[in-house]
């Protein structure tokens, strides 16, 4: 049963994210008032995943994602972003939050975000020791435009990296969520040329296992029925490399690139999969057309850290 663990000093504010987890009758939802608590109760629950205010006493969200970077790598956080706290957001992205929800977004966005990264941090690792003496692997794959090989493409990244211990596991983390953001532009922008309230619509039912009647009728007519997307994929001791391409009608990739790498986006509602990207990956570059991205994240040679093997009981 998964463990959340909701952190903010506003006694409102937790009762109000409370209130938007809680109706996920699987799901234990605990609660921390600053940083230094939500490390004790990190030592006593081991949460699956950390929703943390930024801006908080004693210990604010930046000082929460270093110091579980520490005790508990295997944890990804998410952050709850005010107007006015865009510096700081970037900054615990970069720090390896994995995640973050603007609060003025909280309602329509928040479950959909816990729903990415939990289903992410939770899914089969069975194919570790298959991989597990790879030091070099390229891949290329032709997707069809079904919403239901997004995750298993994500878990391949994410499982793939660990498997050859190829950075942290905030690396790993990041690298999966990145071409996850990247496939879902690709697949429902790009091929589908859905609209955005419409794709919205698609990815919040894709995390739920389901699709859109949009989505699924659009993939059956042409010219969107025989468009694919193609990935390549290149590890390395140093890097992994990710190309995403699709066949739609390109966008203007430079004024969303520019977009994208402003903070004050990280409170808005719109570009959120872009900008995530951006904050993520080390290098980002589009082709001329707009319907190209390619991704690289610089890794360190250090072996990743191996994760908690025994979760105690919650108390």
């Amino acid at each position: 049963m998964p463990i959340i663990l909701v952190v903010d000093d506003s006694e409102i504010d937790r009762k109000l994210v409370g209130g938007l987890l809680k109706p996920q009758i699987d799901w234990i939802v605990q609660f921390a008032s600053d940083g230094v608590e939500a490390l004790d109760t990190i030592s006593e629950i081991f949460p699956d995943v950390i929703v943390t205010d930024l801006q908080m006493p004693n210990m604010d969200g930046i000082q929460l994602c270093h110091e579980a970077k520490k005790s508990a790598p295997h944890v990804p956080i998410i952050l709850m972003t005010g107007k006015g706290s865009e510096e700081l957001a970037a900054e615990a992205l970069k720090a390896g939050a994995a995640s973050y929800v603007p609060k003025s977004a909280l309602a329509s966005s928040l479950l959909d975000t816990v729903e990415q990264v939990l289903l992410l941090a939770s899914r089969n690792t069975s194919i570790h020791r298959l991989m597990k003496s790879n030091s070099l692997a390229r891949y290329r794959f032709d997707l069809e435009n079904d919403p239901t090989l997004i995750a298993p493409m994500t878990d391949f990244v994410k499982m793939t990296m660990e498997s050859i211990e190829l950075g942290d596991q905030g690396d790993q983390r990041h690298c999966a969520l990145a071409i996850e953001e990247a496939l879902i532009n690709a697949m429902f922008h790009g091929n589908l040329e859905l609209e955005p309230t419409e794709v919205q619509a698609a990815r919040k039912a894709m995390h739920e296992g389901e699709t859109t009647p949009e989505a699924s009728e659009r993939s059956q007519l042409e010219p969107y029925s025989d468009r694919k997307v193609h990935i390549d994929i290149e590890f390395k001791a140093n890097a992994v490399t990710m190309l995403i391409r699709d066949q739609g009608q390109g966008f203007d990739a430079a004024g969303g690139l520019e977009c994208a790498n402003q903070n004050s986006q990280l409170s808005g509602e719109g570009g959120r999969g872009l900008t995530l990207i951006r904050k993520f990956m080390d290098e980002v570059q589009y082709n001329s057309h707009g319907n190209e991205i390619k991704l690289q994240l610089k890794l360190s040679t250090v072996p990743a850290p191996k994760a908690r093997a025994q979760r105690s009981k919650v108390r």
